[in-house]
């Protein structure tokens, strides 16, 4: 449980620092002109009621007008936000420079006339900072050091006057100060017990929803997106008017907490870090590499801010005090660590270090990057709200099409957007049907904290490697490449590991109403890059879960969950092994339907029927040639696998997709002429005629006609009724062509890459040098033997220059640039590597040989029959599964249809 409070001294209980009375709080800076005056326009920022300017004895009211009031609109990419400056009566401003009717008429950037005033700023910007004085926090004993620090009074002033109230009379720092705390400890030991706190649990606030958005390298355009639109969600919850929840105990946002973990100082994208500065929570200036010595490991700031950034590089302000389309207050907390440890550290962070303190009751996952609608963080949270025994649930993930859908004129894109549509259509529905969602997918989910806290967690950590040393060899240097593996794909471990806790019957589920958007690749060496870590990861996690299933007894599901756990768990099995031949199945279709095609047999020939399109004498050479030419491709498969990297190998790669693509349009359309002269003969037809409705099943399952409506109605027809009744049928138009141009390349391009890069976990830290450029704290021992701090501070008057630059480089637009990947492969496993591939390869052949081959006739039927009825089994086994899926999404649709009209409101 998460420590409540009480018998607090002040907002910050019993260890709230104490600054050095003396620290002059300068507020608001002079009204200055930017350094490039030709292209931006510096402008006055609004402080509270009285100015310290250079000359003690002159004091000036302030304006009621600062760079983040006036007007909300968007403002222009590229320039500062800022109103103009409105003087009194004597023509000059408040801090005794020339106002802005004093300014020529004739310039448009508000340059000031006075000559001598622009001198004295540009020796100030060309000279550095005036010399900052310095300020003694005291630090009591059993707390760990944590720092406030004044926010630039535009992001202090862009607050509402009803909530900077509320801070006046608590004496509270919220919207005035940054707090920040430079953790020098392992994320299990940041607990109150050892000092460290958080502001949402110092106010006694209870924390209803953590919102966790994970970063590596992303751009400020990603992040922002992210960012903007988790703000979106929380100004829907504070709206909430007939909920009876989100009103007691407090305003709604005071029940959210929204958490950034960067991996790395050194990966961040430092125009990010401008846009969280102008967001107002980050201060470069603030950070400690160290605190007596001892290494900072994660930087974390905490404000509460109304201003917002959108991807479009527009800056969102509350328009005036009674704006009712302000964004509420948002609780943020940014967690920077100091050097990259990968996300599942990032999640130790989340889980171990913030959540134990804040004990929130919902957790959601987010990336950088990933857009949630407007109302879908509420829609999970209705989830977990109606249903006691739900333990994670994820949204809808679907690709971004781009302005008016242009991206989806990449076959790449509309391909991926396809996939998406049909995981989201029979997949997950088919899986929450059953209670156990394989994947919830780490860019878009949500977990109950109480369901993944003890064995979930500790399970799901054992892929962290900076715990190695502690685990030994259950940790990541302990494990075989396969657990590995495993842990690329470390949502579906947590996943398990929920539904699977002992004692408890928690399941997960997939809310059709939580709608996400994230960017996809959209070049092939991203894309298959992108499906190694997916495909082997999951690959890994699969054979896991249904290794340890008999961990599910341990559970205490009823009787009824238990049984279609083991329906799941015979489905799941029999997908795998699909899976495992998919190699061999793809090429054995492909020469079956031009055998079927374009090399008739002599008794069809005597029925008139000639090989298709070319002839009986040309069409066998054409098909034996693109037999040939698949073949090729595929053998180039693995020689690029093995020995090069995807961007090494962009131009054979493209290659590779159109080749395969152009072989598979070519199925199609012997396919479809296959179905024309099966239906276009009244033989066809009386195939399936019988005198009863088991008779017609079984003409169904073993006629040639038969078998084309089974391939038809399982493929086309479940794709386009399931769609129609999802109410979502559009991807069948603008994605599904693309879809089945490439669907070969999925097997033969990304399938044979990710099992020849077995080997690469990818695994490995990055060192940060940005952190010697940072000071250190030292403290020392005072007379009464206590600890205080001693450190310069920033006037407000520089801090509020500075700020200025920051919004100009976060509302510039994105320059994109291309890097370098620069990635090695760790040697040690490729042993392993090779004796996958060869068993898989050995496999996938031996299964083709003996089908198509004559030289095995004497087990039984010949070739062309063994042939036929793999063939037909392909189609049973592919109908069967399709069928399987289409019952989950209707159980699904009915049940939420049911759960609709019952569900608490």
């Amino acid at each position: 449980m998460a420590y409540q409070g009480g018998g607090k001294a002040g907002p910050y209980g019993d260890h709230e620092q104490q600054p050095d009375p003396s620290y002059p709080y300068v507020y608001g800076p002079p009204e200055v002109p930017l350094p490039d005056q030709e292209s931006q326009e510096r402008v006055p920022l609004r402080n509270s009621t009285y100015y310290q300017l250079e000359d003690p004895g002159v004091v000036r009211p302030s304006s009621q007008h600062g760079p983040f009031d006036g007007d909300s609109r968007p403002s222009t990419p590229g320039t500062l936000p800022f109103p103009t400056n409105h003087p009194n009566d004597s023509g000059f401003d408040f801090y005794g420079n020339p106002s802005m009717s004093q300014i020529s008429s004739s310039s448009s950037l508000g340059r000031p006339a006075s000559a001598d005033f622009s001198r004295r700023i540009q020796s100030l910007a060309s000279n550095g900072m005036r010399r900052a004085e310095t300020r003694k926090v005291k630090i009591r004993k059993g707390v760990a050091l944590s720092l406030e620090y004044e926010v630039p009074s535009a992001v202090a002033h862009a607050i509402q006057q009803k909530y900077r109230g509320g801070d006046m009379e608590t004496g509270s720092q919220e919207f005035s100060h940054i707090r920040y705390t430079p953790a020098t400890c392992d994320p299990d030991d940041f607990t109150l017990g050892n000092g460290y706190n958080l502001r949402a649990n110092m106010y006694d606030r209870h924390t209803e929803i953590l919102i966790a958005i994970t970063y590596y390298n992303e751009d400020k355009v990603l992040t922002a997106r992210t960012l903007h639109s988790v703000m979106k969600n929380v100004r829907y919850f504070a709206n909430l008017e007939r909920t009876k929840f989100w009103n007691k105990g407090g305003p709604a946002w005071q029940k959210i907490v929204v958490a950034l973990i960067f991996d790395g100082i050194q990966p961040a994208d430092k125009e990010t870090l401008d846009l969280l500065a102008t967001v107002g929570v980050y201060q470069e200036n603030a950070m400690k590499k160290d605190v007596d010595g001892k290494e900072t490991t994660a930087h974390i700031f905490e404000y509460t801010t109304q201003i917002s950034v959108t991807e479009d590089h527009h800056l969102v302000r509350p328009k005036d005090d009674d704006d009712p389309s302000a964004f509420p207050p948002v609780q943020l907390i940014f967690c920077l660590k100091q050097k990259n440890s990968k996300k599942i550290n990032s999640h130790r962070w989340l889980f171990n270090a913030f959540g134990r303190i804040l004990n929130p009751e919902i957790v959601i996952l987010l990336d950088a990057g990933t857009k949630p609608g407007s109302k879908s963080l509420f829609a999970l949270w209705e989830a977990f709200h109606n249903d006691k025994n739900l333990g994670g649930a994820c949204g809808e993930i679907h690709a971004m099409k781009g302005k008016n859908g242009r991206a989806l004129l990449n076959p790449l894109v509309a391909t991926q957007n396809f996939e998406y549509k049909i995981s989201n259509i029979l997949d997950k529905p088919l899986e929450s049907a059953f209670g156990y969602v394989s994947v919830l997918p780490g860019a878009f989910s949500s977990y109950r904290f109480r369901a993944i806290m003890g064995r979930p967690l500790d399970q799901y950590f054992h892929g962290d490697h900076t715990l190695s040393s502690r685990f030994g060899k259950k940790g990541i240097d302990g494990m075989n490449i396969f657990k590995k593996n495993m842990f690329l794909a470390e949502d579906r471990i947590l996943c398990f590991e929920v539904v699977a806790k002992a004692g408890s019957k928690w399941h997960l589920s997939y809310v059709k109403t939580a709608r996400a958007e994230t960017d996809v690749p959209d070049g092939a060496p991203e894309f298959i890059s992108q499906r190694r870590r997916w495909l082997n990861g999951s690959f890994a996690a699969t054979i896991y879960s249904l290794m340890h299933f008999g961990r599910m007894y341990g559970s205490s599901h009823s009787i009824i969950r238990m049984f279609f756990f083991h329906l799941q768990l015979l489905y799941n099995t029999f997908s795998t092994l699909m899976s495992w031949f998919m190699i061999s199945s793809f090429w054995l279709t492909t020469s079956v339907i031009m055998d079927l095609v374009g090399s008739p047999t002599e008794e069809q020939k005597k029925e008139g029927k000639r090989g298709w399109p070319f002839g009986n004498a040309v069409t066998p050479y054409i098909n034996a040639i693109i037999k040939y030419i698949y073949l090729a491709f595929l053998l180039l498969q693995f020689i690029l696998a093995l020995g090069n990297r995807p961007k090494g190998s962009k131009k054979a790669y493209i290659a590779s997709f159109v080749a395969f693509g152009m072989i598979q349009a070519y199925i199609l359309v012997l396919s479809f002429y296959l179905v024309v002269r099966a239906f276009s003969q009244s033989s066809g037809w009386d195939e399936l005629s019988a005198p009863t409705v088991a008779g017609w099943i079984g003409h169904l399952f073993t006629t040639n006609t038969g078998l084309i409506i089974l391939a038809l109605a399982s493929t086309w027809g479940l794709y386009i009724v399931s769609s129609i009744m999802y109410l979502d049928p559009w991807h069948m138009i603008h994605s599904f062509p693309q879809y089945l141009f490439l669907a070969s390349s999925y097997c033969n391009v990304l399938n044979v890459y990710a099992f020849c890069n077995w080997h690469d976990v990818s695994w490995g830290t990055k060192g940060s040098d940005a952190v010697e450029s940072m000071p250190s704290a030292k403290t020392k021992q005072t007379k009464e033997g206590g600890r205080v701090l001693e450190e310069e501070i920033v006037e407000k008057r520089d801090l509020d220059l500075q700020f200025e630059d920051v919004v100009r480089r976060c509302l510039k637009p994105l320059e994109v640039k291309e890097e370098k990947e620069q990635k090695s492969l760790d040697d040690s496993y490729k042993s392993f590597r090779t004796r996958l591939i060869s068993f898989w390869i050995l496999l996938n052949a031996a299964v083709a040989v003996f089908v198509t081959s004559s030289s095995f006739d004497w087990v039984g039927p010949n070739s062309t029959e063994r042939t036929a009825w793999y063939f037909r089994f392909i189609l049973m086994s592919t109908a069967a599964l399709s069928f399987f899926r289409f019952i989950g999404f209707c159980w699904f649709l009915g049940r939420a249809a049911i759960c609709c009209c019952l569900m608490k409101r």
